[in-house]
């Protein structure tokens, strides 16, 4: 069977984490092929909830093999505790593997992450502080360490000596810390030699073969669209291909296997970090949906910018990704609301834009038209087909759909499992 793509369509924190979790009872393996730990995921299993941030959502169902692909840059220390965690509650993580070309976050690029943005001041970009940044800066200078460098000491402490002979003059010379020496970081990564070797693998090899015995890989973005390095709102973006086009580089397997795109959309819209967001509500009203929605990060636990659906945003997504279906979630969270807005063009000095701005002045500008749609009250969290909404929401989603340019799949009514209303099948 074909692979299947899963990203977020807006800027992250769409709810990927539970629409791959509802999948994964269903696929053979799930594969997280960009970003790192600085964006998570959270899944809610009964009365349980699952915050996952480097592993992939796959980890929570039984036989299915889990894969962080070679598009990832992996901090070792986070991946074993989040191992561990999850271990103590009952989870067997013995199914994972990593790609061997995986690129690996040393304690320097942390370091480098957090000095960077602080010197940035007003400009900063809003990162993690994770090394994320830096860690894929490396992977394009060609100074980066992969995985497989840690099964070769010669190697890895060439690599780390050539990285740190630049990054210390900054260190010293610029943000004024103290020069990393090789020995240190170099015996940090040694450290997880033996538990990581069992792991590793070539994924590109197991993943294109998994397909030819007619199994099924579900490809799971991290970040989203508008997070794209390439494609989003850049600078104000994440360092990694967030959009169906990296779910190919980040994994190895060709654009003419992928069937499905499949993009994660929010009944509302929510960002993290710097950058423009024209719904954004800076009074009550973004409160009152950060509070129903629960809009805390995952990873960070920083409170997330709010604001109304945003359809230009979705059409945009559905054109860059070649989206099939779209996942609407947390719906529910707009219960009580008398009128709800919804974004359908910008305005831009004077001129009606029903398509993305092409320029980052013209997008800092732009002025959302709304059109507006009458609220329900009634609670819809026990629904369990679109029939059971009320007319309302059921009015509010259809007029979504027509705007978004690709059908809506399935609609989420609330965090658990069993809180979703499937209106085609995606697998």
């Amino acid at each position: 069977m074909p692979a299947l793509v899963l990203i977020g369509a807006q800027w992250g924190d769409e709810g990927k984490g539970k629409a791959t979790d509802q999948l994964g009872g269903s696929v053979d393996y799930v594969v997280k092929f960009n970003g790192g730990n600085n964006a998570g995921h959270t899944v809610v299993i009964g009365d349980e909830t699952y915050a996952l941030h480097l592993l992939p959502s796959g980890i929570l169902s039984p036989g299915c093999t889990p894969v962080i692909g070679n598009g990832v840059v992996v901090d070792l220390s986070v991946l074993f505790q989040e191992i561990d965690d999850l271990e103590a509650r009952g989870f067997s993580c013995e199914r994972l593997v990593i790609s061997a070309d995986a690129h690996l976050i040393a304690s320097y690029n942390r370091t480098l992450d957090r000095v960077a943005e602080r010197f940035l001041g007003n400009r900063r970009i809003g990162t993690t502080g994770r090394g994320i940044g830096p860690t894929y800066a490396d992977k394009m200078n060609r100074i980066g360490i992969r995985v497989q460098d840690l099964f070769d000491e010669n190697i890895l402490r060439q690599k780390v000596e050539g990285a740190l002979d630049l990054k210390n003059q900054l260190l010293v010379k610029v943000y004024n810390r103290n020069a990393v020496t090789v020995d240190a970081v170099v015996e940090e990564l040694l450290s997880y030699v033996d538990r990581l070797r069992p792991m590793v693998v070539d994924s590109a090899l197991l993943l294109n073969a998994a397909l030819d015995r007619g199994e099924t890989v579900l490809l799971e973005g991290g970040q989203a669209t508008l997070l794209d390095v390439d494609h989003g709102t850049y600078p104000f973006v994440t360092s990694s291909s967030a959009t169906a086009g990296g779910a190919c580089t980040g994994s190895g397997i060709p654009p003419g296997r992928v069937d499905k795109v499949i993009a994660v959309i929010k009944a509302y819209t929510t960002r993290v970090g710097e950058g423009p967001f024209p719904t954004e509500l800076h009074a009550a009203d973004g409160e009152k949906l950060r509070a129903d929605g629960g809009e805390y990060g995952t990873t960070t636990g920083r409170p997330r910018r709010c604001g109304w659906y945003d359809a230009v945003i979705a059409r945009y997504a559905a054109r860059i990704n070649g989206v099939t279906d779209f996942v609407l979630t947390k719906l529910d969270v707009l219960t009580g609301w008398e009128s709800i807005p919804v974004c359908v063009a910008y305005e831009v000095d004077g001129k009606r834009l029903e398509d993305m701005p092409m320029t980052q002045t013209e997008f800092h500008h732009a002025v959302p038209v709304y059109e507006y749609f009458d609220g329900w009250t009634e609670d819809i969290s026990r629904a369990r087909t679109f029939g059971d909404l009320p007319k309302n929401a059921q009015d509010y989603v259809r007029a979504l759909e027509q705007m978004s340019g690709a059908r809506f799949s399935s609609i989420g009514v609330g965090p658990d499992r069993e809180q979703t209303l499937e209106l085609h099948a995606l697998l």
